[in-house]
């Protein structure tokens, strides 16, 4: 699995580029407040079209500028775990986790909820509602959400940044057997050296 990453795009008077190569790992994107970060996983994701370049994944064209291929965030097979979680409310956590199972074809589920659930360690939480969640354990929920999902690769924006410091632990090690055990790749953002010195396989610097 590799990411293959050259995009530019103009977003006010900013210039957002990007040209990297990923292999497998976690792979840290770094560079100063507004350099872009989090504007290049959304145009990995799909959520944001770059003017110009190209996007590849293990082999397969996510994007082509100059061939007008653009393939919707829904069949990328990319699990998104933002800052803030963004469970859904309305669901307990169980609901949350089977969401993005559920949407997936047949053929992209290689993690059933049992195997998630007892992999991230959140069995106690099964039945209770995102708003009685710690931060720790909401983003654990939303780690099992991705995997759940068929993702071939995780998209990580600060995951850590809205933890209490005394919980960052759990989330790092969680992160972290993702990447050693199940070796699933990631483009993570992080504006803490010490996060992408204990995390990051490769660093990539935006804007610099």
């Amino acid at each position: 699995m590799s990411f293959e990453v050259e995009v530019r795009r103009t977003l006010g008077d900013r210039m957002i580029e990007a040209c990297f190569a990923a292999p497998s790992g976690l792979t840290v994107l770094r560079g100063v407040s507004g350099a872009g970060k989090t504007s290049v996983l959304n145009m990995v994701a799909g959520l944001l079209t770059p003017d110009q370049g190209r996007i590849i994944v293990n082999g397969q064209t996510l994007f082509d500028g100059a061939a007008g291929t653009n393939l919707p965030p829904h069949r990328r097979r990319l699990g998104y775990v933002f800052q803030d979680a963004r469970l859904f409310p309305h669901m307990r956590v169980r609901g949350n986790l089977l969401y993005g199972y559920r949407l997936a074809p047949v053929d992209d589920r290689w993690m059933t909820l049992d195997e998630v659930v007892a992999f991230l360690g959140i069995a106690p939480l099964l039945d209770r509602w995102p708003r009685s969640l710690s931060g720790g354990e909401a983003q654990r929920v939303a780690l099992g959400r991705a995997l759940l999902s068929g993702a071939r690769a995780l998209l990580m924006d600060e995951p850590l940044a809205s933890i209490d410091p005394a919980r960052r632990s759990g989330i790092i090690e969680a992160i972290l057997r993702i990447r050693n055990e199940l070796s699933l790749p990631m483009l993570y953002v992080t504006h803490d050296p010490a996060e992408a010195e204990q995390l990051a396989t490769q660093l990539v610097t935006i804007g610099g």
